[in-house]
């Protein structure tokens, strides 16, 4: 295999000096969720072309960019999808990838397979696990998802994740007004002292499928106050720069949430990530309208170096900023889906 450049990492800043430390790689667009504010079932029918394998990375592919990426400074790859879990072999991949020095290696997934696929995962070198979950309630656990999957399955998968050492387990929520903000409290009285990390997410605009709007949105800060009224909480700094999550810890000691508030407290000027599709295109934006094919280039004979000075250029070049200017007059932008992309 042709040598990496030695570029330096300082190198892979862009416009707005951001690095590049965080690599978000989704692995298929198919999921057997049906989200609401995701892959909703109006638009992701019985009839929905997904692409073709030949169209999708092979895990070779993957791994060879995933390298390459390392070398321009990435420390933490998240594989994502669609439901990266239903991707066969997947721990195959993730071998792969742990044999790269120094990788933090995580996955976020819906929880449905966990239970069966957490022991192979951590064998195979996966770090930890996030797990997306909008709702205790199982009545609207089974109305989010849309195909009447019940929440105690995905409850099991959480603490088999846990017992083999995928730990500590994240957990997101997906906080929509009218579809599941009653089960806010519930959610953070469950996994208060459970060890596990709780972070809730503001509703956001990502893709056009999803028919978002403002009114939809329940803040950070209202999450938060409904929060504390009970169970009293106090800031805490960041584990790293760049982490996407506020941070809140109980005051009585017995754990820690987070809130992701891409609405109303953008972090764009603290965005380190870069996104790789399913079918090869890199996106420098969750909410960008077009990505780059990097596909080609790994299947058209270009060494690794030629590779890696194409992605340090797209980055060089990245001034993405759309949560800090969000307006009226970006919400009809055609933007990318969130199961193409990976959240």
């Amino acid at each position: 295999m042709p040598e990496i450049s030695n570029i330096s990492t300082t190198s892979a800043r862009d416009r707005l000096g951001r690095a590049m430390r965080d690599l978000r790689v989704s692995v298929t667009d198919r999921c057997n969720f049906r989200c609401v504010y995701c892959m909703p079932k109006e638009v992701i029918g019985k009839d929905y072309q997904f692409l073709e394998r030949k169209e999708i990375l092979s895990f070779e592919e993957i791994a060879r960019a995933a390298g390459i990426f390392h070398a321009l400074g990435i420390e933490k790859i998240r594989l994502t999808g669609g439901e990266p879990l239903v991707r066969r072999n997947i721990e195959q991949l993730i071998k792969m990838l742990s044999a790269i020095p120094g990788l933090d290696l995580t996955l976020t997934t819906n929880g449905s397979l966990l239970k069966q696929k957490a022991r192979a995962l951590k064998d195979a070198g996966l770090t930890r696990v996030t797990v997306s979950l909008d709702s205790l309630d199982d009545a609207v656990f089974r109305r989010m998802n849309d195909v009447d999957f019940p929440v105690a399955r995905v409850l099991e998968g959480i603490e088999t994740a846990a017992a083999v050492g995928l730990a500590p387990v994240k957990i997101n929520m997906v906080v929509k007004r009218g579809e599941n903000e009653q089960s806010t409290l519930p959610m953070a009285r469950h996994f208060r002292g459970s060890g596990h990390v709780l972070r809730f997410i503001e509703y956001m605009d990502v893709g056009h499928t999803n028919g978002w709007r403002m009114d939809d949105v329940v803040t950070a800060r209202e999450i938060v106050s409904m929060i504390d009224a009970e169970a009293p909480l106090e800031p805490i700094d960041p584990n790293y720069h760049g982490e996407v999550a506020e941070r809140w810890r109980y005051r009585d000691g017995s754990g820690e949430i987070g809130v992701i508030a891409s609405v109303t407290q953008a972090f764009c000027r603290d965005c380190t990530r870069i996104r790789l599709s399913t079918d090869g295109k890199l996106f420098t934006c969750l909410f960008a309208t077009a990505g780059h094919d990097l596909r080609s280039l790994l299947r058209s004979g270009a060494t690794d170096s030629e590779i890696q000075s194409t992605i340090l250029g797209i980055w060089q070049r990245r001034t993405d900023r759309y949560s800090e200017i969000r307006t009226a007059n970006t919400a009809t932008l055609r933007k990318i889906e969130m199961s193409y992309i990976g959240g």
